[in-house]
């Protein structure tokens, strides 16, 4: 192997704390990846990482290589392509991202096919979850991402912002009768959503004044991602308080009703998020650039198709 295909492997391997997690995602047996290593450490003079029987960590020169590897890795993908920029084939090589599942099916799978089409040697990798992915562990270009951003390093651009709706079923509505007021949720049940079971649940969250505040509810069911929330939901469990892009089809069809129109939960900050590194490649620049303007389209849709309140 060469001196950059060690240095791929290097990477591979401190992103995932892991030579067989490296070896898996890279098609190569574990022993090529771990052999890979040790003959760049050899050449280096230095240990890149720290191996235990559970993990493999950076020592401190191999947290500074690291670094560096990812920027020269990125100026070799722009050296590669400088000289292709009028050529709409000219962009190749995989983008990795991930984004909730109903963002996926709704607003990037259907467009998915005008970017390929422009750019046939292009690969993505897309994920579909709804929990909060860890970009550099696991090897993400970027991702869409609602809510707040707290992770050091991770580079924010705001897309727009989730407007926020509470909803029910109408079955529910018949049981328990439509809330008209906050002080009408007391007789009401609210499905709680918490991405980590176990964590207190935060309650109706509405805004007064500006101000975020929340209301304790009492609630039968937990749940932890937005499939299985919406499916509580359409069951007649209670109410919850979702983005309107996540439902807005479930209440053209009259399968869930907005109440409280005028109690909506905080709007909720969309963005585009990515590693803090020097230079990004021109492929995803131009996936990150798409990226945008198809979740801004969708926003836009969305706001436009204002759902009924009961």
């Amino acid at each position: 192997m060469s001196f950059l295909d060690h240095m791929h492997i290097f990477t591979r391997v401190a992103e995932l704390s892991s030579f067989t997690q490296a070896a898996d995602s890279l098609g190569l047996p574990k022993a090529s990846v771990s052999t890979a290593v040790q003959q760049l450490e050899n050449r280096l003079g230095v240990r890149l990482l720290h191996r235990t029987t559970r993990k493999v960590v950076l020592t401190h020169d191999g947290q500074s290589f690291y670094e560096r590897c990812k920027d020269a890795l990125t100026d070799l993908d722009e050296l590669q392509t400088m000289f292709q920029a009028q050529s709409a084939n000219a962009l190749k090589g995989r983008v990795r991202v991930d984004m909730s599942t109903v963002m996926a099916r709704q607003a990037v799978l259907p467009r998915l096919p005008e970017l390929l089409c422009q750019h046939t040697l292009l690969q993505l990798e897309i994920s579909s979850t709804e929990r909060r992915v860890d970009l550099i562990r696991e090897g993400f270009d970027c991702v869409i991402r609602a809510g707040k951003v707290s992770e050091p390093g991770l580079i924010t651009r705001p897309v727009g912002d989730l407007r926020m709706v509470n909803c029910a079923s109408p079955h529910y509505l018949k049981r328990f009768g439509v809330p008209q007021s906050i002080q009408d949720l007391e007789r009401h049940q609210l499905i709680h959503y918490a991405a980590t079971l176990g964590a207190k649940p935060s309650g109706f969250e509405y805004t007064s004044g500006n101000e975020p505040m929340a209301i304790p509810m009492q609630g039968q069911v937990t749940v932890n991602n937005a499939e299985a929330y919406q499916a509580a939901c359409l069951a007649g469990l209670g109410l919850i308080q979702v983005p309107v892009v996540g439902i807005r089809e479930w209440i053209t069809q009259g399968r869930l009703v907005e109440v409280l129109p005028d109690w909506p939960a905080p709007p909720m900050p969309l963005s585009l998020v990515y590693a803090n590194r020097r230079n990004l490649s021109t492929r995803v620049r131009l996936v990150m650039d798409w990226l945008h303007g198809v979740v801004l389209d969708y926003l836009n849709e969305t706001s436009a198709e204002q759902p009924a309140a009961s």
